[in-house]
């Protein structure tokens, strides 16, 4: 160990070099971690917050589940009857609104059942009730861009007005601020025609996007009552793929991710061979001083580890820093147990890039390097 650590000392130009690239190739993968972990929250976090096991689509509907299915009452009585479990309409709609005092917003109605599970808990305010049908339980994101509850928000082209009851923990769909809405206030945002007369309320159909179970089916299986009723059953954490841009971006970010850790052990691995090939005499030497090839292993394992734990742990302070200085400006999110297991990983890696070396350091002939050097 005294000899690893006068190696570092000696060649410190080299081994901070070294550091440098670890640092740097830690921090970007914290923060590629950090990033992947922000957009998922920002695309997915009011579906993940949904206390619902299992959401039922229409059997139509193979991808975007949430713009495309549409099922009616008579489809939701029928799984009621035939589940034996809790159940309650959810609708989903994207839309934009302005503010009574000229706050415009980009929000993603969601339209629930005031007494039903679904129904929002509130932070602030009031939350949904039968007797408030135009109501809206904000996410704290909306209050961000200028809403306040009391204000009034016109749906734009719709000239639907709602009133601001209640503010709701932060919570997002598709990148857009969540919004709750009785289910018959949702129906107008979802199905009214912009510009038509008031005569036409009474024509909206009563849909919604899916249905909500709070528990798996009880008498009968999912996969029974869909052949049944035509319809398609997803797991809450299944139906996430359903969200707009949602599997998109998650290959993406995942993907960069696995390329920097590929990077990594070339990286440690390449400046160790290199670091080998200089040192071969003094390997040598000490070979013929009666140094085993496992002390030499050691040696070399030692220094690999200073220099990629050193340099991981400085690049993970490196990637929290650059989290708590974009803030919430952008989609950022590294909890300290995500951002541990990454740069777990690459520790890993980093380390087995030194095995590409081990071999060139057990090979050392004290007779012929020495014999060589004269």
């Amino acid at each position: 160990m005294f000899l690893a650590l006068l190696e570092l000392r000696a060649a410190r130009g080299r081994f901070l070099l070294m550091g440098s690239v670890v640092v740097l190739v830690a921090a970007l993968v914290g923060i590629v971690s950090g990033f992947t972990t922000g957009l998922g929250d920002d695309t997915i976090s009011a579906l993940r917050r949904l206390p619902a096991a299992q959401l039922v689509f229409s059997s139509d509907a193979r991808s975007d589940q949430f713009a495309r299915s549409l099922l009616d009452e008579k489809t939701a009585a029928a799984w009621r009857a035939d589940a034996d479990t809790e159940t309650t309409p959810l609708g989903v709609a994207i839309t934009r609104g302005t503010t009574n005092r000229g706050a415009e917003v980009d929000l993603a109605a969601f339209g629930v059942e005031p007494g039903s599970f679904l129904n929002p808990s509130v932070t602030d305010g009031d939350g949904l009730t039968d007797g408030k049908p135009d109501s809206i339980v904000m996410s704290a994101e909306l209050a961000d861009e200028g809403v306040r509850v009391g204000d009034t928000l016109i749906i734009d082209r719709l000239g639907i007005q709602l009133r601001v009851v209640g503010l709701t923990e932060r919570s997002a769909y598709g990148h857009v601020p969540v919004a709750y809405v009785p289910l018959k206030t949702w129906q107008r945002i979802r199905f009214s025609t912009p510009g038509a007369p008031a005569s036409a309320a009474a024509t909206i159909p009563d849909q919604f996007s899916a249905l909500a179970l709070h528990a798996p089916p009880a008498k009968t299986s999912a996969a029974t009552l869909d052949a049944r009723h035509s319809t398609t059953t997803l797991t809450k954490e299944k139906a996430y793929e359903a969200a707009p841009g949602y599997t998109g971006e998650r290959v993406t970010m995942n993907s960069i991710q696995i390329f920097l850790y590929l990077i990594a052990p070339l990286v440690v691995g390449a400046f160790f061979a290199v670091w080998t090939v200089q040192r071969q005499p003094e390997l040598a030497l000490l070979r013929a001083l009666g140094a085993s090839r496992r002390r030499l292993l050691a040696h070399t394992v030692l220094q690999a580890a200073l220099v990629v734990v050193l340099g991981t742990a400085a690049g993970a302070v490196l990637a929290g820093a650059v989290g708590l200085l974009v803030g919430e400006q952008v989609p950022f999110s590294l909890p300290v147990t995500t951002l541990a297991g990454t740069m777990c990983t690459v520790v890993a890696v980093g380390l087995a890039g030194t095995v590409l070396t081990l071999r060139r350091v057990t090979r050392a002939d004290p007779l012929t390097m020495l014999g060589a050097s004269r």
